[in-house]
């Protein structure tokens, strides 16, 4: 079992987090992952945080339920049920450096692409392509809600719209993760029981209802504003992170 230390920590760290992506309906994510891989070999980390993301993300999802954008969410679906195939048949389960590597690489090839290529997700074909990319990214690095986040910041949707169409399409996003790294033996690590599990999901709730208020008093600027300003830092901290594990081995 967890220690009671180790738990703590995590248990803020859900808390924190699912604050943060409350807000900007990701950020969190890439955070509260980062924490879990410290204390969780890959596969059970995936499973966990899989676990966690699907209650607070389900959750916001019902929150902002009225400004879902369903037409992105049904093609993003689709793009996404495409990656996840390919990706079951490939069956692969990347080590510590990889994930965080990619985790912190992603955004900034993001930003060197031609304008014509620049992510929005009111364009035709580009929720297929989120979904498609996302899925994918998100079996192998582990977390791409920054990635996401990138089709909707350059769209001229709502702050409200932008995180509600987001926590749908992510709640399907991680029914795919536990489902793809669930597969797997290793994931259902022993040292986290079952009422650790409910636990983490209660954490999860809290700090994403909370977070509904905050998000009303922002403006769609500074909410904008703040999400490339997180997301840039996280990047930049996994970045290191998974040189220094390709350093020690």
């Amino acid at each position: 079992m967890i220690g009671a230390a180790t738990a703590g920590i995590i248990g803020v760290s859900i808390l924190v987090t699912s604050f943060i992506s409350g807000i900007f309906g990701m950020a969190g994510g890439l955070i509260l992952l980062g924490i879990l891989l410290i204390f969780l070999d890959v596969a059970p980390a995936m499973v966990l945080f899989g676990i966690i993301q699907l209650g607070a993300n389900g959750w916001r999802a019902t929150l902002w339920w009225r400004l879902v954008e369903w037409h992105i969410v049904r093609r993003y679906i689709v793009g996404a049920g495409v990656a996840f195939v390919l990706m079951r048949l490939i069956a692969f389960v990347p080590d510590k450096a990889v994930v965080y590597l990619m985790l912190g690489s992603i955004v900034f090839i993001a930003d060197r692409l031609p304008k014509n290529l620049t992510p929005d997700i009111t364009r035709p074909g580009a929720p297929f392509i989120a979904g498609l990319f996302v899925m994918t990214l998100q079996l192998i690095a582990g977390a791409a809600g920054h990635i996401l986040d990138l089709f909707f910041q350059k769209s001229l949707l709502d702050r409200r719209a932008v995180v509600a169409t987001k926590a749908v399409c992510q709640t399907f996003g991680h029914v795919g993760r536990i489902a793809y790294f669930g597969t797997f033996a290793a994931a259902w690590d022993t040292s986290v029981p079952m009422w650790q599990y409910v636990g983490a999901i209660a954490l999860a709730l809290i700090g994403t209802s909370v977070a509904a208020k905050v998000l009303l008093g922002m403006t769609n600027e500074g909410f904008r504003r703040w999400s490339r300003w997180i997301v840039v830092g996280i990047s930049v901290v996994y970045l290191i992170r998974g040189v220094s594990l390709l350093i020690t081995g």
